[in-house]
């Protein structure tokens, strides 16, 4: 991915003279000092970081962290006090008032908290609005909106009301209004947290199926770590207008900056941020499905295990064979194909270990992690699963079959 938004020392000053403040801030004055010596608020300060392209950032906070001034600034609601703000390579704080219109129009949307609907018109009339105003001809906009109206799972709801609607439905409809005109950067600024809980995670699933299609780049802003773990590429942690730490969810988790960001971040649900990937072990005996049962054998002897698991000359999973059932087979003179057992539980690198932890008290054997290509990657014990959900380093001694 290359970079698309560049926020280079950005601070937002709220005041009458806002940029006589930054030297106080230098020398280390509060936030709350600051205020009660000069009446300004602190919103943002020095805010530095990139955004890829196509990526989830997400800026996490409690309230009065900064983090809806700070997303405000990217379409310049909220005009930096200093710094720039660098989109493809255009400093969007230099903008005209024509060069901003067209910035705004085509390549940032902005989806709200509250939906920011309007109650007199149609679903259909609502997401062709941001299309009507640029004077886009009637049968061509509706044509876009429908699209998008189905994009967001809303097909035949176009000819509904806003009040017709549940609070996650008309959440849809500001998506897909936002969706219509294709902006490549879209800013949302705690759209779910007016939602019930289980709502609220349809939305957040609904918009990962979303961005896997549209490969937008996306800017979110919550006050819910295990929202942001769960939907965000990477994440920036924010507290009183400071950028306290940028990272992916498992650099944040493995590698917290300070003791605020450890706090804040002892109660993620882990199991809903670290992946397959994150907790497998890379099988250290395998057998092709060429070997003979012998061959088995020896792998399991040699590495102390009870089990192995059988691929093809690609790597591709076929199965497990038992300890119990080669000695047999040696017996009775069976082939290595005879004796593979199919029925194993097989999950992507990618399944959150959530997902996980049912799969791996059903199943008799190790579950086995496969990528894309359907290539064995790794296994995963019970134990594992359980260790995913602790800061624990996992057992590597473990046998393969509990």
């Amino acid at each position: 991915m290359s970079v698309q938004i560049q926020v280079k020392n950005v601070s937002k000053i709220f005041g009458s003279k806002p940029k006589s403040v930054i030297p106080m801030i230098k020398e280390g004055l509060s936030k709350e000092e600051i205020l009660k010596k000069t009446n300004h608020t602190v919103g943002v300060y020095d805010a530095t970081f990139d955004i890829q392209k196509g990526e989830v950032f997400v800026i996490m906070g409690l309230s009065g962290s900064g983090k809806s001034t700070l997303i405000r600034c990217f379409n310049l609601l909220n005009k930096p006090t200093d710094g720039s703000i660098l989109i493809d390579g255009q400093d969007i704080t230099k903008c005209s008032r024509d060069e901003l219109k067209k910035v705004r129009q085509e390549k940032i949307a902005m989806v709200f908290q509250h939906f920011g609907l309007f109650s007199h018109r149609t679903i259909l009339a609502n997401v062709e609005y941001g299309l009507e105003i640029r004077n886009v001809p009637k049968e061509k906009r509706r044509e876009i909106a429908m699209q998008n109206i189905e994009t967001v799972g809303l097909k035949g709801y176009e000819d509904k009301y806003p009040d017709e609607l549940s609070g996650g439905m008309q959440q849809r409809v500001g998506l897909a209004r936002a969706l219509t005109n294709d902006p490549d950067i879209l800013l949302m600024d705690e759209p779910f947290s007016a939602l019930d809980p289980l709502i609220r995670r349809e939305m957040q699933l609904e918009l990962l199926d979303i961005q896997e299609r549209l490969q937008k780049t996306i800017i979110f802003i919550t006050h819910d770590v295990n929202e942001a773990f769960r939907i965000g590429d990477r994440v920036a942690v924010m507290k009183d207008g400071h950028v306290e730490q940028v990272g992916t969810p498992e650099e944040i988790i493995a590698s917290p900056a300070n003791d605020y960001i450890s706090e804040f971040i002892k109660d993620i649900d882990r199991s809903k941020v670290f992946q397959a990937s994150h907790i497998m072990t890379k099988p250290n005996a395998l057998v092709s499905i060429k070997d003979g049962i012998n061959v088995a054998v020896k792998e399991m002897r040699e590495n102390g295990i009870s089990s192995v698991f059988v691929v093809d000359r690609s790597r591709r999973l076929q199965g497990i064979v038992t300890i119990d059932d080669a000695i047999q087979g040696i017996k009775e003179h069976k082939q290595l194909s005879d004796l593979i057992k199919k029925d194993i539980t097989v999950v992507a690198e990618d399944e959150y270990i959530n997902d996980l932890i049912p799969k791996a008290l059903e199943s008799s054997f190790p579950l086995a992690v496969v990528n894309e290509e359907q290539k064995l990657a790794g296994y995963i014990l019970r134990v594992h699963v359980l260790s995913g959900l602790t800061s624990d380093d996992v057992t590597e001694s473990e046998e393969y079959v509990h």
